[in-house]
């Protein structure tokens, strides 16, 4: 029987909630139980492929293909449990899906309406490929009382009278603000987004409490007085340090045994925390540290690289170093002296992204990598450009580019226009493809040359890794790249579209097409971010 634990936000935006429902998965798992965690999103995109990345920050790719919302990415690496096309739904989705099925006339004539039409289709995503788990956790975008929202609202209050008694609580987040001026924190916010969500049936039976200060037990009664709730399931979220403490700090303040004592499970035994005890010891407790540049285009938000931003933390906490990320725009560097400012970091990384802006920028740190001995990481669009560098500065390519950009005399990279799916399906794109869920999307198999530097970092010879992208190094100019001293060191399993470059005469310079960042996890690091840091330490070293 899987029980629902359904998530919403109050007061203002961006209190935490992806981050609530990922630490909650996580301590509920360290008491032993299974865990799948839904994001449901108000807004009309029917997925924020299309978005701008300073719009929505990262678009976050499952294995199966899906650009789904950044928390996504949050409830993998808590939890470890692969994210898939049905965990993320969007009321553009919905509307899409009923639609359709109104112009097909499934709807036998009838009037379609907010209620039952829309409320349904999200129950029934949420409701949907529960494989016998122990809790679900769906977590509801935006906040209390937004009209985008309100059909959310309604659809999980009469899923939780359909779940029956016991089997569905609601968990709140709120903010409690400090006014300096007043001297401190109030609790009125709170009252008016509960009271909000009691006028259309739904009554929290937990209330985590946002807050920069301590909130003393005085205010934790009077929110429990007023907003209906038992004065222990008021649970304080104070400002960590790190994200990867924050399931320890709710553990502290009673979260994990509120949520079994709602649903009348057992809750004396204590969970094992082990591993995110070690995670906070590693990061608490550095041997060193190192500073990577990473040369980005949308650096300006960094919720645009919230999947990198964590990988690359992750590869601290295997070599048990702090990393200091300096971002940097890659417009910068299309500015011949700027280029200086790569001089005192251990490491660069050129992260993806799409259009010409700022590209130019990125091959002059490819090539400041590649000449002074840096260690150089290129993920995606990154990889295209340390290629382009190569082929134009060591191959004598002239007019090498990108035909993403513009037409080129020797489009070393070019628009896919076909290639074969893990299933055997063929999968075709025209320039004139629309652009929403058209790219190279989800995992897809590599294989790796033997006695290269990615073999050894992965220790295997087939890897499978995600994808989000429309255009690929061009076969063609393989064979002038590798006489020029380029390794291609990984391939599709038919031969034809380049995964991974390498160079052999160099202390760790990778590029690779995929984002190994989307599978790396704070207790699994990735191996190549592992590595990355690794030669970053040993070069940090050496100057």
């Amino acid at each position: 029987m899987t029980r629902y634990i359904f998530i919403t936000g109050g007061v203002v935006s961006s209190l935490g909630k992806g981050l609530l429902s990922a630490s909650l998965g996580a301590l509920l798992q360290a008491r032993g139980y299974s865990v799948r965690l839904r994001k449901l999103d108000p807004y009309l995109n029917v997925d924020p492929g299309t978005m701008s990345p300073y719009q929505h920050g990262e678009v976050y790719v499952t294995d199966d293909g899906a650009e789904t919302d950044l928390d996504l990415g949050h409830y993998e690496r808590f939890t470890g449990v692969s994210s898939r096309q049905s965990d993320n739904i969007t009321s553009g989705r919905i509307y899409q899906q009923i639609i359709s099925k109104e112009r097909r006339g499934d709807y036998l004539g009838g009037t379609v309406q907010v209620i039952p039409h829309v409320t349904d289709a999200i129950k029934e995503f949420a409701l949907a490929e529960q494989d016998g788990i122990d809790f679900m956790l769906c977590e509801i975008g935006g906040t209390a009382g937004d009209i985008e929202a309100a059909p959310f609202m309604e659809a999980i209050r009469q899923l939780s009278i359909d779940l029956g008694r016991g089997r569905s609580i609601f968990v709140h987040l709120t903010l409690v603000p400090y006014l300096a001026a007043a001297g401190e924190l109030k609790t009125k916010p709170t009252q008016h987004s509960v009271r909000d969500l009691r006028s259309i049936g739904i009554q929290p039976d937990i209330l985590v409490c946002r807050s920069e200060h301590p909130i003393p037990d005085s205010e934790r009664r009077k929110m429990s007085l007023y907003c209906n709730v038992s004065e222990t399931a008021v649970i304080p979220a104070l400002d960590a340090s790190s994200i990867y403490s924050v399931p320890v700090s709710y553990h502290k303040e009673g979260l994990d045994v509120e949520v079994l004592k709602a649903f009348g499970l057992a809750h004396s035994q204590e969970p094992n925390l082990a591993r995110w005890l070690d995670i906070m010891d590693r990061i608490e407790n550095p041997e060193g540290d190192v500073t990577i540049a990473v040369v980005g285009k949308y650096t300006g938000l960094q919720d645009a690289y919230k999947s990198l931003n964590e990988a690359i933390i992750h590869g601290g906490i295997a070599n048990r170093v702090k990393v200091n990320i300096e971002w940097m725009e890659s417009e910068v560097f299309e500015q011949e002296d700027a280029i200086a400012k790569l001089e005192k970091v251990d490491a660069i990384l050129v992260p993806g992204g799409f259009g010409k802006r700022g590209t130019e920028g990125k091959i002059a740190a490819a090539k400041f990598a590649r000449e002074h001995k840096v260690p150089y990481f290129g993920i995606c669009l990154g990889m295209q450009m340390a290629t382009v560098e190569a082929a134009r500065n060591m191959a004598g390519i002239k007019n090498a580019g990108s035909s993403e950009f513009e037409a080129h005399q020797n489009p070393v990279v070019g628009l896919i226009t076909e290639w074969i799916r893990d299933d055997g399906s063929v999968e075709t794109r025209t320039a004139d493809t629309d652009l929403g869920g058209t790219m190279r999307l989800g995992a897809y198999d590599a294989v790796l040359k033997d006695k290269s530097k990615v073999s050894d970092i992965y220790g295997a010879m087939h890897i499978s890794e995600r994808h989000r992208h429309r255009y690929e190094v061009n076969i063609g100019y393989v064979e002038q790249l590798e006489k020029a001293g380029v390794v291609f060191s990984g391939m599709s399993p038919n031969g034809e579209l380049p995964e991974i470059i390498e160079l052999p005469d160099h202390p760790w310079f990778i590029g690779v097409q995929f984002h190994p960042e989307l599978k790396s996890k704070p207790f699994e690091p990735h191996p190549l971010f592992a590595s990355f840091i690794k030669a970053a330490v040993t070069h940090s070293r050496l100057v």
